[in-house]
């Protein structure tokens, strides 16, 4: 597990239409993450927040494979803890807005953390059709990331490792991470490809790599 890191100022309160990013890391191999899928599942229903989980794969060799692991995203982990300068990556971690991270197990410090790391409603205003992408002109530059995920409630039996004999509830779990593309402050437009059946998609600016939320939407 991590100690808590706050990597960004106070900011104001969200809205549905400028959802706070929250993400969580973590893996079905790991024995302090079910508490966490628990949190961060409770936090789906916000229409005020974009709950995602990304499985990781360090855990795979410890007896379990996750079945919704990708080494993306644990490559995503790894990025924010680069750019904020943090020696190792670890489950479960639960990062607001590209802007800090706590141990995801901890309700209270989630909750607190989503209040005070929110970005508010700044940053440039993103447009969707569901085919075509338009982002406005403002200041600034980043990556804009496709999100597709699962909004079912997935259990999921466990066979081995650390969780061996659990079944562990999943929410909102990632299956498709796409850089669409790079905004550089000037109006920009992207295409976005056919989703599969069963997901949804969400929209995420992002400031360099590993760095800040700039904006976001969900599609």
């Amino acid at each position: 597990m991590i100690g808590a890191a706050l990597w960004t100022t106070m900011a104001v309160a969200a809205d549905p239409a400028h959802p706070t990013v929250v993400e969580l890391y973590q893996s079905q191999g790991c024995s302090s993450c079910p508490p966490a899928d628990v949190v961060v599942n409770a936090l789906a229903n916000r229409p005020d927040v974009l709950a995602l989980s990304f499985a990781v794969t360090y855990w795979d060799r410890l007896g379990w494979k996750d079945t919704f692991g990708d080494p993306a995203f644990t490559k995503r982990q790894a990025d924010y803890a680069g750019a904020n300068r943090q020696f190792s990556i670890s489950t479960p971690e639960v990062i607001i807005n590209g802007r800090g991270a706590v141990v995801g197990n901890r309700k209270e410090e989630v909750d607190a953390a989503i209040a005070r790391l929110d970005r508010g409603t700044t940053g440039p205003e993103i447009l969707s059709n569901g085919k075509v992408v338009l982002i406005r002109a403002m200041r600034g530059s980043g990556t804009l990331w496709l999100v597709r995920y699962d909004p079912r409630t997935i259990a999921v039996p466990i066979g081995a490792g650390e969780n061996g004999g659990r079944t562990i509830p999943h929410r909102n779990i990632v299956r498709q991470l796409i850089a669409l593309g790079q905004w550089n402050g000037s109006a920009a437009r992207f295409n976005l490809p056919r989703s599969p059946a069963g997901l949804r998609g969400a929209l995420i600016l992002q400031a360099g790599k590993g760095g800040p939320v700039i904006a976001s939407r969900r599609i």
